[in-house]
């Protein structure tokens, strides 16, 4: 059976107390599988939820279509079926819930770098539920990273360097950096005032061993402030020669979202980039996460938040 054919073939899943099939139809090679036959809810039984994670787990990111009887409360209620959901550290939750997260373009909710969600916290969230509710007639796809690829595909000497090394990650970062076009002072003291209100640095391993599959996977992203041990200089080539190998476009998949569709990704063993290719069209789209565990490196030390303070009216963002 050849490569395409393999990455057509369709999981069929029967959960007997449900009565149902539900079929996995792997979106790409190494990383995306869209499940159908599922209606998510906060009333889904415990067979179809141990379906969803062990999906979750091989896959790393799993599609919903049309998921429109989901409101932000249905969102949250479904969530609490795959663990404990949390706010985000730092940024104001939608108004009327208790975790959800609004990205909203016309407020700059755009996030258009690679990254992986939070990690500037120790225990960052080990799953994240997105579900759209305004999208663009053309344009905001997002695409997602399997990073325990990226690092299986890593040449061995290459593995054997980043297995022992370490990062600082921080919310306080050169915002405009990463962005894709110029961005206003008004937008990068937004993101001042409120992303990085409260600073964290956090030291985690720049491979983490995955406490449900045991893969290894890299943590890395735009959080990564600097490679420890390493001169600043070394530390950003490094940090692109890694990155370069986690986006290529073999450890990735690319999702057209459509209304009411809802994502699921492991947090742990991914990044991922929102497109910001749809100009002044409205997009708006909303995020539970689920709480987190602390990584461990290979030799089995955890991660750990050096620094957690107020930011001063004089802080200055630095670049990661």
């Amino acid at each position: 059976m050849s490569q395409v054919e393999r990455n057509e073939t369709v999981e069929a899943v029967e959960v007997v107390e449900a009565n149902v099939n539900f079929e996995v139809r792997p979106v790409a090679g190494r990383i995306g599988a869209e499940i159908r036959g599922v209606e998510l809810s906060a009333d889904l039984n415990e067979e179809t939820v141990s379906f969803i994670r062990e999906a979750l787990l091989k896959h790393k990111v799993i599609f919903f279509r049309g998921q429109h009887q989901l409101d932000d409360a249905g969102q949250e209620a479904f969530a609490n079926l795959l663990g404990s959901p949390v706010a985000h550290p730092t940024v104001p939750i939608k108004q009327g819930t208790d975790y959800v997260l609004e990205l909203n373009s016309a407020h700059g909710g755009r996030a258009d770098s690679w990254h992986t969600d939070v990690t500037f916290v120790d225990a960052y969230p080990q799953a994240s539920i997105l579900r759209a509710v305004v999208v663009p007639e053309a344009g905001g796809d997002t695409v997602w990273a399997n990073t325990a690829a990226a690092y299986d595909h890593l040449p061995a000497e290459l593995q054997k360097l980043v297995d022992g090394l370490w990062a600082v990650h921080s919310n306080e970062y050169d915002y405009a950096a990463y962005r894709s076009r110029e961005v206003d002072e008004a937008a990068q003291a937004k993101h001042r005032e409120v992303f990085a209100s409260t600073v964290y640095e956090t030291e985690h391993p720049l491979v983490r061993v995955h406490p449900e599959t045991g893969e290894r996977t890299l943590v890395l992203g735009h959080f990564v402030k600097r490679i420890l041990g390493l001169s600043s200089a070394d530390s950003a080539q490094l940090f692109s020669l890694l990155q370069s190998h986690i986006t290529r476009l073999e450890n990735t998949v690319r999702w057209r979202w459509s209304e009411g569709d809802v994502i699921i990704w492991d947090n742990r063993a991914t990044q991922h980039y929102a497109v910001n290719d749809y100009g002044d069209q409205h997009r708006v789209v909303r995020r539970v996460t689920i709480d987190g565990d602390v990584p461990v490196s290979i030799d089995g030390r955890h991660s750990i938040t050096r620094k957690k303070v107020p930011a001063s009216p004089l802080t200055t963002v630095e670049s990661a």
